[in-house]
């Protein structure tokens, strides 16, 4: 497997005194890569690489694209075991989990690669004479992707295949903590056949990196995924010079158990949310809002559960759940179990480091008890194994204690009445529901995001996910040769 960037159809190590160390969060002591961070100025090299390739590219047939995403999905399908143990390896999610966003990405490559078949545009009356108006979806340019640690492999192929699909050429900056699955997914592009410059990536720091390819005004649009407080400021520094920009950021989605509810469904469903991926989703379930009557024996089977939780390396596949992906976010992870104890919340379950795992980054799967919708661990997101139980009294107290966040993801209730289904589809305020099922999961049909604080611009997978990195253009003909346009504008 290469290291470094990968500009204009080249390997490369960058000039720079700064290192990318990439390591294992289960045994940091397990180094799977060092090598030089990009510069600004590799992410010039790459966008005048992008600029260059953009005239070509442009110009091959949609569906030419999409042969060329198509052959990286069978390609990715025939190393997909080298991608789900590369993941694990420097994610820590375990292997079981790893496989399945493999599957998932090239679930997404296989719908690309169609969406090269099916640009859509519109046909439409034209109020004049003689006249045959439609629009065409045409590419934006060089666009940039800036893409998270936790789904290395999936998010960027979302916002990859899409863009490469649509005309655009592209520069992609991975997380530095999981540069090698990204690494893999750049070698699947090239073995597939892209030309040199349609796809570059740069591996450096957000503040070098990033911020390169944010006040870039060659790029076009630029796609996001991660926290809020850095996507915010790059939403206002790229919206500035007007590029377009769409970013997917945090998440504290809440399940909302209903009297009537399935107790042994809705735990299981809760406890996959909570604890699967360690907790490390942005879809991950961080709030249980149950009703009086039952939870009670909710929480019983919510602790039987994660009693059963096997902690340790991902690559152990008699392993439930993994580390915290670093060191930062393990300790951000037990500052916030602290935090939920100051506050008052009854800690039932976890809350510590399991001493016996050595030097990994670990942190055992933690339930709090008598939360109130005022603590801090009831609205912030953690982004950990750490689950927050609180109780409401009828549908529309639960509704008003899982609305009262920055965030509006996803949401779940577990019911058996319609009218209840109904009256949380229409009144919970997040860019994705389910009833009687887990918080988590996406389909590549489906359009994928969030709203209020967690997302700005267009939705991501999807078709909507291929329409951002396009722009629309108008077409009249008139067939005539008769001007009789009324002049309205």
């Amino acid at each position: 497997m290469h290291t470094g960037s990968y500009i204009n159809g080249q390997w490369i190590h960058p000039q720079s005194k700064r290192l990318v160390r990439n390591l294992n969060p289960a045994d940091p002591d397990d180094v799977l890569a060092e090598f030089p961070s990009a510069t600004a100025e590799d992410v010039q090299r790459a966008i005048e690489a992008a600029t260059a390739a953009f005239r070509d590219w442009k110009r091959t047939p949609g569906p030419e694209r999409g042969r060329v995403i198509w052959r990286a999905a069978n390609i990715a399908r025939q190393r997909a075991d080298e991608i789900a143990r590369t993941l694990t390896r420097e994610e820590g999610k375990i292997l079981k989990e790893a496989k399945g966003e493999v599957l998932k990405g090239i679930s997404l490559l296989e719908f690309y690669a169609g969406e090269g078949f099916r640009m859509h545009g519109k046909t439409l009356p034209s109020e004049a004479r003689d006249t045959f108006s439609y629009t065409i979806r045409r590419p934006l340019g060089v666009v940039g992707l800036i893409a998270p640690w936790n789904f290395p492999w999936a998010i960027p192929v979302w916002k990859s295949a899409p863009a490469i699909v649509a005309g655009n050429t592209v520069i992609f900056k991975p997380a530095e903590l999981t540069p090698a699955t990204a690494t893999l997914m750049t070698e699947i592009y090239e073995e597939a056949g892209l030309p040199p410059g349609v796809f570059n990536m740069v591996v450096g720091a957000g503040s070098i990196v990033g911020e390169a390819i944010v006040h870039s005004p060659v790029i076009r649009a630029v796609s996001f995924t991660g926290s809020n407080e850095v996507g915010g400021a790059l939403y206002a520094k790229a919206a500035t010079r007007g590029a377009k920009v769409t970013c997917e950021m945090g998440g504290k989605n809440a399940v909302i158990v209903m009297p009537d509810a399935d107790l042994d469904k809705a735990a299981v469903a809760i406890h996959g949310g909570a604890f699967g991926s360690t907790g490390q989703r942005c879809t991950a379930t961080s709030r249980v809002i149950a009703m009086p009557l039952v939870k009670d024996a909710l929480l019983e089977r919510l602790v039987e559960l994660a009693k059963k939780i096997k902690i340790g390396s991902g690559l152990d596949e008699s392993v439930d759940m993994g580390p915290a992906v670093d060191e930062k976010q393990w300790k951000t992870d037990l500052d916030y179990i602290q935090l939920g104890k100051r506050e008052g919340a009854r800690l039932v379950l976890g809350g510590k480091k399991p001493e016996h795992l050595g030097n990994g980054y670990f942190v055992e799967p933690t339930i709090f008890d008598n939360v109130s919708p005022d603590m801090r661990i009831f609205r912030e997101e953690i982004f950990g194994p750490v689950l927050s139980v609180t109780t409401a009294n009828n549908l529309d107290e639960a509704l008003r204690f899982a609305n009262g966040v920055e965030y509006g993801l996803t949401t779940s209730v577990f019911t058996q009445n319609i009218d209840s289904v109904m009256n949380f589809v229409e009144e919970v305020e997040t860019g994705m529901v389910h009833v009687n099922e887990p918080t988590i999961g996406g389909e590549a049909q489906l359009p994928f995001g969030g709203t209020k604080a967690t997302g700005v611009g267009e939705r991501e997978m999807a078709e909507e996910g291929l329409n951002f990195f396009t722009e629309l253009k108008t077409v009249f003909i008139n067939y005539s040769g008769k001007a009789e346009r009324l002049m309205i504008r």
